[in-house]
């Protein structure tokens, strides 16, 4: 069964830094894109990142606002992704989640949020 748990959320200070963690189980997360998103209360679900498979090695995306800030990879020997989240701003906080869809090797069908596998979200709040 193919299935993604996060891990990692907490509260932190404006700047300060968490890292997220998920754990890919039934698939080996080098074979497909993987992404990150976060929803918070009373607004849209807001894709933030997205890391490619093994066949686009290096390839990684981000949303505007978390650019210099965020970085995504790829840990293929414990078949984990990160997000490692720095200069955290009260905006950031959100519900996280990971997702991805068999099959999707590349970033370009991530962004739009049509997934079938998804972690059940690990809560980020970054106080002010």
């Amino acid at each position: 069964q193919v299935q993604l748990v996060e891990s990692g959320g907490g509260l932190v200070q404006t700047g300060g830094s968490l890292r997220l963690s998920c754990a890919a189980s039934g698939f080996t997360v080098d074979d497909f894109a993987i992404g990150w998103f976060r929803q918070a209360p009373g607004k849209e679900r807001d894709w933030v990142a997205c890391i490619g498979s093994k066949r686009v090695p290096h390839s990684s995306y981000y949303r505007d606002s978390v650019k210099g800030r965020f970085t995504i990879s790829r840990d293929n020997a414990d078949n984990m992704v990160f997000l490692e989240m720095d200069n955290l701003k009260p905006g950031d906080s959100a519900c996280f989640y990971c997702a991805t869809e068999v099959y999707y090797t590349d970033c370009a069908g991530i962004s739009t949020g049509i997934l079938d596998v998804w972690g059940q979200g690990t809560l980020v709040t970054v106080s002010s």
